[in-house]
């Protein structure tokens, strides 16, 4: 079967935990797409000729045979609805819904993680500043959740991959590649998700300077 034709906009550092996503995604599909960048930097996102392709002005954008859309967790559940291979998500529907609780929660909240544990710190090296007592607050409430949900034994959320997975993974590296503290078992957990094939291809892109 011919892959459809598909576009994929990220930022032009491929530091975004969305795209990353999104890319993930894609390769897990086994889909054939054109990776294009935006430099947010430089406010590209805002210039006419994305913001008439992407409704929100935001990276990742994907372009499919004409339909735009963005926001990384509404285009990994589009390709899962749309796209054969490999599931994104757990056929089981409340596995499924706890997914994307997963991934709602990791894009809305845990803020001060976000600020003192920029992407910068996975992909262009660590932060010698210590933790907040906000940040650390958080890192525990992210602990918690985790311990919750993986089971002991389980490398992966709901007993098979799933692009949740990535995610949390992603949120956790941000302290175990930084040198926090981070309880071995999540901490294994994250670095072993970071092997993947699929992972490993984005972080193999070639980055630019900052």
């Amino acid at each position: 079967m011919t892959n459809p034709t598909l576009q994929l906009y990220t930022d032009a550092q491929y530091a975004s935990p969305y795209a990353m996503s999104v890319f993930v995604a894609l390769h897990e599909k086994a889909l054939t797409f054109e990776l294009s960048t935006v430099d947010l930097g430089k406010s590209e996102n805002q210039k006419p000729d994305f913001a008439a392709k992407s409704l929100t002005r935001r990276v990742p954008t994907l372009i499919h045979e004409g339909f735009a859309l963005s926001e990384s967790s509404a285009i990994t559940e589009y390709l899962d609805e749309t796209m054969p291979g490999v599931a994104l998500y757990p056929r089981d529907r409340q596995l499924r819904a706890r997914a994307r609780q997963v991934q709602a929660w990791l894009r809305s909240d845990l803020m001060p993680i976000r600020q003192e544990r920029s992407t910068e710190v996975v992909f262009y090296g660590p932060s010698a500043t210590p933790l907040s007592a906000a940040a650390q607050c958080a890192a525990d409430k992210l602990f918690a959740m985790a311990e919750a949900l993986l089971a002991q034994g389980e490398k992966h959320l709901f007993g098979e991959w799933s692009i949740a997975d990535v995610d949390l993974a992603l949120m956790l590296n941000r302290l175990v590649l930084n040198g926090d503290p981070v309880p071995q078992r999540l901490a294994q957990y994250a670095l072993y998700q970071w092997q993947r094939p699929s992972v490993q291809r984005w972080l193999r892109l070639e980055r630019p300077p900052l």
